[in-house]
C-alpha cells in the first residue's frame, strides 16, 4: 500500500516568481532572486569556499530534476547541475500574498491563505503601546528590550548581556507576519518564555499576524549568545481543512518531522519530532522503516534557512544542500515500492541577495519512486493534491501532476 513522505527544504527556492517585483528585501524587489542558482554559480566561482570547496555538488537532487526546475522556473545557468533528470519533476508557484513559512506550508498543504497578513511597520519603535503593555503583564516586566525589526542572531547579541540584567524579553519582527520573543533558557527560563508566547498568541493572532515565535538562547556576554533548537512557534490554526486533515479523515496515519506540528497548529498531525536537522534527518532515515501503509510523513528542515538564508551565508547554505544531497540519496535507497517521495520549499531565501529576509520564488518540486517525467509550471496547492491522489483521496483543491 502507498506511502507519502512530503519534505520540504525550507527556502531552496529556484527564482522566477511571476510576482516577484511586488515583494521586497528593504527597498530592493526580489525580481531576480534565485536561491539555487546563486549558490550553483558562487561555488562554480570559487566563492563559496569556506567548509567546502569547488562546484556544488547535488548529484541525487539533480538527477531527481533540480536544476532542470531552476532552468525551467527562472532560465538562469545552473554550473553543476546539469543531469537529465531520472525523476519527476517541475516548478511550483505560490498564490498566497506572502513569502512567509505558513503561507508556503499551508498552501504546499491545499490551502491559500485566504487573507492579508498584518505587518508591523518598519520603525521604532514598532510595536503598539498596548501590545508592549500586553506583553509586560503577562511576563511579569516594566518593560521590553527591542521593539524593531531585527535579525534574531544579531539582536540577541546585541541586547543579550541587557537581558540577563534586566530581565526583560527581547521582543522583535521581521519582514513576515511575526512577533518573536528571545529570552535566556537559564535566567529568563524556558518554560517561562514558552508560556508567555502561548498566552500571548491570541492577542497576536486576532491581528492576523501568522505565528508569535519563542526564541530560547543561552550564552553570556564573555563567550557570546547562541540561539537553542527549543523554538516554538504559535501560529493561527488554518481555517479550513488540509492535506493533513484530509489524510487523517480517510485513516491515515499522519507524522510531523520538525516545525510541521508548530505552523500546522498540529492540524491533523498525529505525533510529530523536533531538534536540529541532524536528527530530524534521523527521524526520518527511521520512518522510511517504520511509517505504516497508507501514511503521509511531513517533514520540514528549516536550517537552510534559519542558519544559512538569513545570515547570507553562501558557503554554509552550499554545505547544508550538500548534506541533505547525501542523505536524501540514503533516504531513496531505503524507499518501498508504492513510495512517493516529493521534495519541495515553502520560498526563497537568496544568501546573495541584499537584505536579511525571504525572497519571493518559485520552488522546485522533486519526485522519486514514480519514474521519470516534466510536470511543468504547477501551483503549490497541487503538491497537496498530488500527495492525496497517491494515497487514494480525492482532494478538494488542485490538481495531481503525477
Amino acid at each position: 500500500m502507498a506511502r507519502v513522505f512530503l519534505v520540504v527544504m525550507d527556502s531552496v527556492g529556484c527564482g522566477g516568481a511571476p510576482d516577484a517585483a511586488d515583494f521586497f528585501n528593504d527597498a530592493l524587489p526580489d525580481t531576480g532572486a534565485n536561491t539555487v542558482a546563486h549558490i550553483a554559480q558562487a561555488c562554480a566561482n570559487g566563492l563559496a569556499e569556506y567548509g567546502r570547496s569547488g562546484p556544488l555538488s547535488l548529484p541525487n537532487l539533480d538527477s531527481l530534476g533540480l536544476g532542470a526546475a531552476v532552468r525551467l522556473a527562472s532560465g538562469a545557468e545552473t554550473p553543476g547541475l546539469e543531469a537529465e533528470p531520472t525523476g519527476f519533476w517541475g516548478a511550483a508557484s505560490e498564490q498566497s500574498a506572502g513569502k512567509d513559512t505558513p503561507s508556503g506550508h499551508w498552501e504546499l498543504a491545499g490551502l491559500p491563505v485566504p487573507w492579508d497578513w498584518g505587518y508591523f511597520p518598519k520603525s521604532e519603535p514598532c510595536f503598539p503601546e498596548a501590545l508592549v503593555a500586553k506583553v509586560c503583564a503577562l511576563a511579569g516586566t516594566e518593560a521590553i528590550l527591542g521593539n524593531c525589526h531585527a535579525s534574531g542572531t544579531v539582536i540577541i547579541n546585541e541586547l543579550g548581556a541587557e537581558h540577563v540584567k534586566s530581565g526583560a524579553p527581547i521582543c522583535y519582527t521581521s519582514a513576515d507576519s511575526v512577533f518573536q520573543i528571545a529570552a535566556h533558557e537559564e535566567h529568563f527560563g524556558l518554560e517561562r518564555l514558552i508560556t508567555l508566547c502561548r498566552e500571548l498568541a491570541p492577542t497576536l493572532h486576532e491581528m492576523k499576524i501568522g505565528r508569535v515565535i519563542a526564541r530560547p538562547f543561552v550564552g553570556d556576554a564573555a563567550t557570546g549568545f547562541e540561539r537553542t533548537t527549543n523554538r516554538r512557534d504559535f501560529a493561527i490554526a488554518p481555517p479550513e481543512p488540509i492535506l493533513t486533515n484530509w489524510v487523517q479523515d480517510a485513516g491515515g496515519a499522519v507524522l510531523g518531522v520538525g516545525k510541521i506540528g508548530d505552523i500546522m497548529t498540529m492540524a491533523g498531525i498525529d505525533s510529530c519530532t523536533k531538534g536540529s536537522d541532524a536528527k530530524l534527518m534521523d527521524d526520518l532515515q527511521g520512518l522510511s522503516e517504520t511509517a505504516p501503509a497508507g501514511s503521509l510523513t511531513f517533514a520540514n528542515f528549516v536550517e537552510f534557512d534559519s542558519r544559512y538564508g538569513h545570515r547570507r551565508d553562501i558557503s554554509g547554505y552550499a554545505r547544508a544542500l550538500e548534506w541533505f544531497d547525501r542523505e536524501i540519496g540514503d533516504f531513496m535507497n531505503k524507499m518501498r515500492d508504492g513510495d512517493l517521495l516529493i521534495l519541495t520549499a515553502d520560498h526563497g531565501n537568496d544568501p546573495s541577495w541584499p537584505g536579511t529576509d525571504h525572497t519571493r520564488e518559485r520552488v522546485p518540486v522533486l519526485c522519486a519512486g514514480v519514474g521519470a517525467g516534466e510536470a511543468g509550471l504547477i501551483d503549490f496547492v497541487d503538491v497537496a493534491a498530488t500527495a492525496a491522489t497517491h494515497l487514494g483521496i480525492t482532494p478538494p483543491r488542485g490538481r495531481s501532476f503525477l
